[in-house]
């Protein structure tokens, strides 16, 4: 049993790492469960066989650097994504991204109705609605404003990896029957090729780097500070309203050079999957029939989606291409939109590329907006 916390934190960070450098490799199967899930159903094993002691140090250490390590991914994820390359897109697949996005929303309200959930399942539909409308930044985002518990967070990685992998599953399958499909909705062409700048291809800089790190600190420490200042004057937690700063932030500085910083998603990245282990390390999940029923929960979610997108492409003469890179960008993110985007054809790639990038700017926003909801219906 680990009961010290500086051995608890290097071995996650160990595990953390072999994750980051699987996420590098080109197996099949990783399309279809990347190496963060793998990641988090790992460390939460290792969790529910008792080896990480839950002592007071290692909960303070778990603590500390969560709430500290948080804001500042949420800044350098969201660095490199600049509002204005939406315009690329063009008004069409703007369209469909937002159909996507709403028809994903209506299904989670609709599911919560149907299944019967109440105010304690919230805590799992909202983040999963900021993992599937963004990415797995945006669900810890949405998970740490609505304080889930880990279990909590466990469960929505396991309808996450379960349910995703079978939509991406099908998604692929899909790709020969289009011109079929849209020769029955009546549309037109997919959209042409757009490129994506490279914007972080500049050479290697120990002083840019440096202050990149630097500004993640400061925008970590500046979000804390505040939302303690905010949660008392206003509403809500420490924590909430550090998120949505740190978001706001990193739109902000997307304009600013500290967003063509080599290394920087590689750092936003190494961030993520540790937060994601720190997290499982504190999941203890026991399968049975309840985690069956989510799985199930997950599926329809996704089903009645399907079926407002097939509504969707009918009326609004829209291509197989464009709802389906549409709804992965959502559901998947930057990890699989682009190769759904290839499969169709290379030239493709930067729609999903952008798309998901717009993703990851409202996913967190959408959730929120979404727990409102729930929160009303409950």
């Amino acid at each position: 049993m680990i009961t010290q916390p500086f051995v608890y934190l290097v071995v996650l960070a160990l595990m953390a790492a072999s994750a980051l450098l699987l996420s590098r490799q080109r197996y099949t199967l990783l399309q279809y469960i990347p190496p963060i899930v793998l990641l988090y159903l790992g460390v939460m094993l290792i969790s529910s066989w008792g080896i990480f002691e839950k002592n007071n140090a290692i909960t303070q250490s778990y603590l500390t650097l969560k709430s500290n390590l948080l804001p500042a991914m949420l800044f350098l994820m969201l660095l490199p994504n600049r509002i204005t390359t939406l315009s690329k897109l063009g008004p069409k697949m703007l369209l469909t991204f937002f159909l996507a996005s709403l028809s994903l929303f209506l299904a989670f309200i609709l599911c919560f109705i149907l299944f019967g959930l109440g105010y304690d399942e919230i805590s799992i539909l909202a983040p999963l609605a900021g993992s599937w409308m963004g990415g797995t930044a945006n669900m810890l985002a949405v998970s740490s404003f609505l304080e889930s518990s880990e279990e909590a967070v466990g469960i929505i990685m396991l309808i996450d990896s379960v349910d995703y992998s079978l939509w991406v599953m099908l998604l692929l399958l899909l790709v020969p029957y289009a011109s079929r499909f849209n020769n029955y909705t009546k549309a037109v062409d997919p959209v042409e090729d757009i490129s994506i700048d490279d914007r972080c291809a500049l050479n290697f800089s120990y002083r840019a780097y440096i202050w990149l790190l630097f500004s993640a600190i400061a925008v970590s420490l500046f979000a804390q500070l505040s939302g303690l200042f905010l949660s008392k004057l206003l509403f809500g937690s420490v924590t909430a309203w550090s998120v949505i700063l740190a978001t706001l932030a990193g739109i902000f500085f997307s304009f600013t050079p500290l967003s063509t910083i080599r290394g920087l998603q590689s750092t936003a990245n190494a961030m993520l999957y540790l937060l994601i282990a720190l997290i499982a390390s504190r999941a203890v999940i026991h399968f049975d029939t309840e985690l069956l029923l989510y799985i199930a929960l997950g599926m329809s979610i996704l089903l009645i989606h399907a079926l407002l997108m097939l509504l969707f492409a009918k009326f609004f003469k829209l291509d197989l291409f464009s709802i389906s890179v549409a709804s992965l960008a959502n559901v998947g993110g930057i990890a699989s939109a682009p190769i759904l985007s290839a499969a169709y054809a290379q030239s493709l790639v930067g729609v999903g590329v952008i798309m998901a990038t717009l993703g990851y700017v409202i996913g967190t926003f959408v959730a929120l907006m979404l727990t409102e909801v729930l929160r009303w219906l409950a």
